[in-house]
């Protein structure tokens, strides 16, 4: 996969600065989605989450997995699905437990995508074939959903130090 130039970051895709809708490839029940939703509640409330239920172990999962990709991106389009960003993974577990993220076809669907990844696959010190085709790797599922969603208070702090900035600079025009 390195040599076909699958983990070249030259074809890696810069992630939306203010995404809309975010789809999640994950386990419904597991503590990454809970993560996710709980720093996206905090960071951007009104940017959608959408899931996508799926394995994240065992032989079937890949399958599952690769599924998720493939949906979103069939209904990038649509108004109502169509998400701006994919989150695929979830948290940490045995080498064994993680092991469906190395599955070359999920690896070549991800690379595929007309639609950024970011991988978010166990923690700190686990890698997988998915972080390095991925768009961005994010140690942890929290921390994708960091890197995800744009933090609204400090973009509306931003905003009111421009505004000071602007009236600041009309007054001394007018001075």
């Amino acid at each position: 996969l390195g040599a076909e130039g699958l983990f070249d970051p030259a074809r890696k895709r810069p992630l939306p600065a203010h995404p809309k809708r975010i789809g999640v490839v994950t386990s419904p029940s597991g503590a990454a989605v809970h993560d996710i939703i709980r720093v996206a509640k905090k960071r951007c409330p009104s940017t959608e989450i959408l899931i996508f239920p799926s394995l994240v172990q065992g032989a079937e999962a890949p399958a599952y997995l690769r599924g998720g990709i493939q949906y979103f991106n069939a209904v990038k389009d649509d108004p109502e699905q169509g998400v701006d960003l994919i989150i695929i993974g979830r948290g940490g577990g045995s080498a064994e437990d993680l092991w469906c993220f190395n599955d070359e076809t999920l690896a070549r669907t991800i690379a595929e995508s007309g639609i950024p990844v970011i991988s978010a696959v166990g923690h700190e010190t686990d890698f997988t074939i998915c972080d390095f085709v991925a768009d961005l790797r994010a140690p942890t599922p929290s921390a994708a959903a960091e890197l995800a969603f744009p933090d609204t208070l400090e973009i509306l702090n931003r905003v009111k130090t421009l505004n000071l900035k602007s009236e600041n600079a009309l007054a001394r025009k007018i001075s």
